[in-house]
This record gives C-alpha cells, structure tokens and sequence, in this order.
C-alpha cells in the first residue's frame, strides 16, 4: 500500500496513526510566500527564509552573493557580531546563512518557550533587516574567500568542477560557482553589497517556511516579526534556460597527483521538470544509488579502476547539470573514461531492465521516510517547494510518483535528454 508521506511522517513522530497535517500557505500583505507546518511533537521552531539571490544574481561581479549574505550576521542594527552570536546562544538558538547558485537563505532553530523564542526571532529579524556591512568584518570576510579561492588551485577537484562548470555553461549565470574567482572579489566594495541586498532581500523575493510546535496565528505574527520590515519591492528576472551542448569537448588538466579526477556530463533539468522521475529512478539505477548501481559495478567490480564511481542531476530554476565522475589511477584514466562512457551510451540505447526498476523503486520508496524524519529536514523540504513553486501535495504524491515510473519511460526520457556525443569531459591529473 502507498503510505503518504506526511502520514509516514506521524508514524515517526507519535505513537498512533492519525490524520497528517498539510501544508498551510498563504502571502503577506507584502509579498512574502509562507509554507507552514505545524509539528507537535517537539517545542521547537525551525524556520527558513530564502531568497532569489544567490550566484546567478551576480552578473559579473562573482561572489557578489556568497559575501552579501556572508555578512549579514556580521554586524545588523546595534549589534555587533559578538552580541549576535552571544543572543543566540544564550537561549539555545542555532542561526545559519548561506549562498548557492539559485539562492541565498537565512535559517532559524529555536524552542517555542515564548521567552526564548522572542529574542531568537528579535535577533533574526535584525540580522536580516538591518545589516550594517561593517568595512573591517567586509575585509576579513574578502580575504578569507580569496585565501579558499587560491587553495582551490591545489585541489584538483576543485578544478575539474569549476572547469566543468565553466564549459558546460559558459556565458550562463550557472558558470560560476557562489565563491566566485579572485579577480572579481578582490574588485568587490561594501557599496557592492549593499546594493545587492537592496534589490534582492526585497518580500517579492522571498519565501519563508516554517516547521514547528506553533499555531497558525502564531506562524503568522513569526513571519510578520521577521519579514514584516522587508520592503516589497519586485522579484528577481527568471534565470535564463540553459542551451543543450551541440559537440562533445574534452579539457585535460595537467597536475602533480597520482589520481586523475574524471568529470562528465552535460546540462541536464530543473526542478518541476516534466521528465523529473523518469529521469531521478533512471540515474538512481545507472550511477546514483552507490556501489550497487550500474556504473559502479562495471567501474568498480569488473575492472577495480576506480573505489567508487557516480552520476546525479542537479535540479536547479533553469537547468542544472547531470553529472558523471570517479578519481582512478593516471595510468588508468584513458580505460576508465571510456567504460564510463560505453555504458552510459548503453543505458541510454537500451535503458534499465524491468527487475532493475522495481529494486529501485524499492529503494527509493523504503527511503523515502528518511528525508522527512525530522523538522530541519521538512523545513528545508518545504523551501524548495516554495522557492521552486512546486505543487503542495508534492510530498504527498512522491512515493506515487515513484512507483508509477515505467522502463519505458525511463527509456525515452534518457533518448530525449540525454545524449553521451555532446558532453563535456574533464581530466585533471598527473601523467602517466
């Protein structure tokens, strides 16, 4: 029998099966998109805020976004850093930030005992609407990335990804990672970052998620404490569809290392994608499901070239990459390389045999409950699908989902979308 996911969930959380909540929404009267779901269970708050700002907002200026969102806690409304970090802590509260390439966001875990949890939320609404930029945490902040930027010119897998990425995407707003590159940086001012924050931490811009022991008017007094400051100003422009690759190229980097890091891939889709779960099961059986997958086996098995070989997608606004790689000795990179190849080129020929599919449904099925066992892992469920505008029954109707999938589905999906003569391969390391 489909088990629905939020009753799985209960089934977790409490003793006896009863109805599962759903997901609550609604919009604020300045624009801001609330996903909330009440979670009795513990007295905790988890709570979320994100925004459209992250790496592909930075136009030329890479690490624009990544600092901006850096810096926030560094210093907001008369607080210093210090008394920031001494507010959270002093009532047991966990703050986060970071940026990705689709987005930045802002993060909250607190109790709900009504004391504790309002100076979590004050301290929270500070940091987030008014962020002073301060040119000395500004500097270090700059000089921190730069170090990590010329540290990654001795990791050869950071080069294999930054070039692939470079290649894959060129002039897309994809091509560049949230850190950036030290030219750009090193060239970023305060001014910078105040107007990025201007334009993008706006309500139009936002989404909010919450997952706790509150009520529905308490979720809303929260997200008015937090973001009723905000101005509404307008959402960010759609990132732009990524073009399909039309040849195959091949980049091989010469480094010190006695393993060579291979990458392969091409774009590949975005979150709500027609294709998502023909696609998802499809790579879960041909290099996503880890030593048992068949990529591995015929990497790792058969031949023992490599201890473990991959391939994933990564859904992203517009879309993102589908990746194939593995670390092996140098002298059997050429080997290496060209199974991964053949079989990629065979799964798509022939696709996954019927017992292949049913083991991963399985599988994925079996799992399921584990990606929505706690309240940090719902909340940031729940921000994806805002952020993304996906279906709110889109937990509800994973498991279906899943098991409706069919070999030839998965079949024509990957001889649509997938196509091994156009990909762009990456070798990084030492000769033979």
């Amino acid at each position: 029998m489909v088990v629905r996911s939020l009753l799985i969930l209960s089934l977790f959380l409490i003793s006896t099966v009863q109805a599962a909540p759903k997901i609550q929404h609604w919009v604020t009267d300045n624009g801001v998109r609330v996903y909330f779901f009440p979670a009795k269970e513990l007295p905790m708050l988890d709570l979320r805020v994100v925004f459209d700002a992250g790496a592909a907002k930075d136009g030329d200026k890479h690490g624009l976004a990544l600092l901006t969102n850096g810096l926030l806690a560094e210093g907001a409304g008369d607080l210093s850093s210090d008394q920031i970090a001494e507010r959270f802590e002093g009532v047991g509260a966990g703050f986060g930030n970071s940026s990705h390439r689709d987005m930045s966001l802002l993060s909250l875990r607190s109790l709900t005992d009504k004391k504790l949890l309002n100076t979590a939320l004050e301290t929270f609404k500070t940091v987030l609407n008014e962020p002073k930029f301060p040119d000395a945490a500004f500097e270090r902040e700059k000089s921190r990335l730069l170090i990590g930027l010329e540290r990654q010119k001795q990791s050869p897998s950071a080069i294999s990804g930054k070039t692939f990425y470079k290649k894959v995407y060129e002039n897309h707003p994809y091509a560049f990672g949230a850190d950036g590159e030290i030219d750009s940086v090193k060239a970023l001012t305060t001014d910078d970052l105040k107007a990025f924050y201007k334009q993008y931490f706006v309500a139009a811009n936002a989404v909010v998620a919450l997952v706790g022991d509150v009520t529905r008017q308490e979720a809303e007094e929260i997200v008015k404490t937090v973001t009723g400051s905000l101005p509404a100003g307008e959402a960010a422009s759609r990132v732009p569809t990524s073009k399909a690759l039309d040849k195959a190229e091949e980049v091989i980097i010469d480094f010190p290392s006695s393993q060579s890091h291979i990458i392969v891939g091409q774009p590949g889709m975005k979150r709500g994608d027609p294709d998502y779960f023909p696609l998802y099961i499809g790579n879960h059986i041909f290099g996503g499901s880890g030593l048992v997958s068949i990529l591995s086996d015929e990497i790792r098995e058969k031949r023992g070239l490599a201890y473990s070989s991959y391939s994933y997608f990564v859904p992203m606004r517009s879309e993102g990459p589908f990746i194939l790689g593995l670390q092996t000795k140098n002298k059997s990179a050429d080997e290496a390389l060209k199974v991964m190849r053949e079989t990629l080129k065979r799964f798509v020929d022939k696709g996954p045999s019927k017992a292949e599919l049913v083991a991963a449904q399985k599988n994925l099925v079996g799992g399921f409950a584990l990606k929505i066992a706690s309240n940090k892992k719902i909340v940031e469920n729940l921000a994806s699908i805002g952020f993304y505008g996906m279906p709110l029954d889109y937990l509800d109707k994973f498991i279906a989902n899943v098991e409706a999938v069919t070999v030839d589905q998965i079949k024509d999906a990957f001889k649509r979308r997938i196509d091994p003569e156009k990909m762009v391969t990456v070798v990084v390391g030492g000769k033979e």
